[in-house]
């Protein structure tokens, strides 16, 4: 991806590449360079100019959201409330799995295009980890729960609810299937709700248990 500053034309050109990777990223379309400049109306040459490779183009695509998770993620770090900023966390990453399409492929690249994507996707894993590592020294959490088990029960959930959910409902089925995963991680009677008030999934279900509750929100990786 071109770093240095652009003429007015050659940033138009860089916009327009990138939307049009975002609306075939949206329909399931499979990235090709010059597939990309025939529908921008470009040359491909000015493509490859801009996005040497099909992958940073991509990753161009998933960096805003990889930055919103990331922001989300830091600010949930300063969050007294440990139960409450990881189910917080956790329902934004989920979101974000079963929203943008070209954030699977990017999380689970072993390696990166673009050295922005490799700081963002360090970062983010430093920081859920962060956040999983308060939950559990707080006792929310399972004492023997990990990074290791909780990114791939993510994927699960994510896969799942793209897989028997249409587009209309995956968000809320996402959430749904990750309240249930929550009710299994955190510690009974150790959680606070992730709204912040009205109890924890588990006592309004009629249990005694105090997991963290998934709330509604903004759309927001987890690696898959």
């Amino acid at each position: 991806m071109t770093t240095a500053p652009l003429r007015k034309d050659a940033a138009r050109n860089w916009e327009r590449i990138v939307a049009v990777a975002r609306a075939l990223v949206d329909e399931g379309t499979p990235l090709q360079l010059n597939d990309v400049a025939r529908r921008a109306q470009l040359g491909v040459g000015t493509v490859y100019r801009h996005f040497p490779t099909a992958e940073a183009l991509l990753e161009t695509v998933a960096t805003p959201c990889l930055e919103a998770l990331t922001a989300h993620g830091e600010q949930a770090l300063a969050d007294g409330d440990p139960g409450r900023a990881l189910a917080g966390f956790l329902t934004r990453t989920v979101e974000a799995q079963v929203t943008d399409a070209s954030l699977a492929a990017v999380t689970a690249a072993p390696t990166d295009a673009l050295p922005r994507t490799t700081e963002l996707k360090r970062t983010l894993w430093s920081v859920g980890g962060g956040l999983l590592d308060r939950a559990r020294t707080a006792g929310v959490v399972r004492a023997d729960l990990t990074s290791d088990d909780l990114v791939p029960l993510m994927c699960g959930i994510a896969y799942a609810a793209t897989v028997h959910a249409g587009p209309d409902a995956r968000v809320e089925t996402a959430r749904r299937y990750l309240t249930v995963l929550l009710e299994g991680v955190c510690v009974q009677g150790g959680g606070a709700a992730a709204d912040g008030g009205g109890g924890s999934a588990s006592t309004r279900a009629g249990g005694t248990g105090g997991a963290p509750r998934v709330s509604g929100g903004r759309r927001g990786p987890s690696r898959s």
